[in-house]
């Protein structure tokens, strides 16, 4: 693991510090906020898109890091490599499973850190975060925008993602676009066995609009104090 600056764990601060980790699939990297002294831990992966700065993920860095968390924003290694299009889904979850791996290890930014890990992603990373989620020793997930399904094909449902995270008892959030083409709030509630632990509606479609920055973060907020520890 390598940083472009510095790293002194015990002076981390909101200030992102920029980490290269390498993987099999390629070198990731990680912006890292509040490492030392926090309550715990937020895990965040970007969409299927070339971009690390949506509404989405800007609110829920500012939110997380604002209740005393460290947020770990990962870049996936095809968007590292300046690629336009999203990696197929094994190879996102073994980049993922290899960042977190790196960052708990003795030694890793993340070694010494306390409390509860919340795995979450908007998009395609939300679900990468609740595929991988028991494999990486999550305690709970958060999912933003979650693709329930293709737009247009309610058959190809993707609820046994979601599914499989509420199955090995973990509590999923999601944060979902009243208006999402890709499953509304109430499409997802209606298509999981298992309901969501809390679902949040806000105003938008599968691209949260910077009008709705206020209530992500307001549901974000309301995310974290829910998670013990």
């Amino acid at each position: 693991m390598t940083s472009t600056q510095p790293l002194t764990p015990a002076s981390l601060n909101p200030a992102p510090t920029v980490l290269e980790v390498p993987t099999s699939v390629g070198p990731a990297r990680v912006h890292l906020r509040r490492a030392r002294g926090s309550r715990g831990v937020l895990l965040l992966g970007h969409g299927a898109g070339p971009s690390i700065t949506t509404t989405d993920l800007i609110a829920t860095t500012e939110a997380a890091v604002g209740a005393g968390w460290a947020v770990a924003l990962v870049e996936q290694p095809w968007l590292v490599a300046g690629g336009r299009v999203a990696a197929r889904p094994p190879i996102l979850d073994t980049a993922w499973v290899s960042v977190a791996a790196a960052l708990r290890a003795r030694g890793g930014a993340l070694a010494t850190a306390r409390g509860p890990w919340l795995v979450a992603g908007r998009s395609a990373g939300a679900r990468v975060a609740c595929r991988t989620a028991l494999s990486v020793g999550a305690d709970a997930v958060l999912c933003l925008s979650f693709p329930l399904h293709p737009p247009g094909k309610p058959e190809s449902s993707r609820a046994q993602e979601l599914e499989g995270a509420l199955a090995g008892g973990l509590p999923v959030s999601v944060v979902q676009g009243e208006r999402d083409p890709f499953g509304t709030p109430a499409e997802v509630l209606a298509a999981v066995s298992l309901p969501p632990t809390r679902m949040y509606a806000v105003p938008g479609t599968h691209t949260i609009p910077r009008g709705s920055a206020s209530a992500v973060g307001a549901a974000i907020t309301e995310v974290l104090r829910g998670i013990p520890g």
